[in-house]
């Protein structure tokens, strides 16, 4: 297996990514494990703190790196949270702290359209100048009422009209075949099998 630092110290993350890299040979090993801290995420676009958190990451472990920067991102409110959906209610980050938030910030809204957005890097080093970079995305709408108990983050209030469910009462399979981290992943995958990892 060949260690892959992953910048993150979010465990539904850590979970969802080790699920998809595992069979292709790679160990993700959450940067914690390594005392790396968590990177500033500084910037206002997911791949600008995607590509700093990689390289964070890279460079106080001398391996390998993959950074995932995501959030969800709501019509009505102009595309916010965006790259602010961990900390949307300030800190500590709470997820619950977060969804009553988006709850009372829709209220009196009928458009509820939203996206779950993802952009993963990979680098082979800290200053490798070609990153492999993918993204993803996974379209819904938001509800009042939560629904599931799997998933995280917004994933409860995260209704999918195709499937009359939302993202947490999807298995787990199922979720990593639709959603915005699990459409990345893949495409990174493909591109790492083409440059040789």
């Amino acid at each position: 297996m060949q260690p892959l630092v992953i910048a993150s110290n979010n465990p539904g993350k850590l979970r969802e990514i080790s699920r998809i890299l595992a069979p292709l040979g790679f160990e993700a090993v959450p940067q914690a494990a390594f005392n790396v801290p968590e990177a500033d995420e500084p910037y206002v676009t997911f791949i600008e703190n995607c590509l700093t958190k990689a390289r964070h990451a890279a460079r106080l472990t001398g391996l390998p790196a993959l950074a995932d920067d995501s959030g969800i991102c709501v019509d009505a409110l102009g595309g916010a949270p965006g790259v602010y959906s961990a900390r949307y209610a300030g800190e500590p980050k709470s997820d619950q702290r977060n969804n009553q938030k988006l709850i009372a910030d829709l209220a009196g809204h009928s458009n509820r359209r939203a996206h779950y957005y993802c952009v993963i890097v990979y680098l082979r080093h800290a200053d490798d100048p070609q990153p492999i970079i993918a993204e993803g995305s996974w379209h819904g709408e938001i509800i009042d009422t939560p629904r599931g108990d799997g998933g995280f983050g917004y994933d409860p209030y995260f209704w999918l009209p195709d499937l009359g469910k939302t993202g947490a009462e999807l298995d787990a399979d199922v979720k990593n075949g639709i959603s915005h981290r699990g459409v990345a992943l893949r495409e990174l995958v493909g591109r790492l099998g083409v440059v040789g990892g």
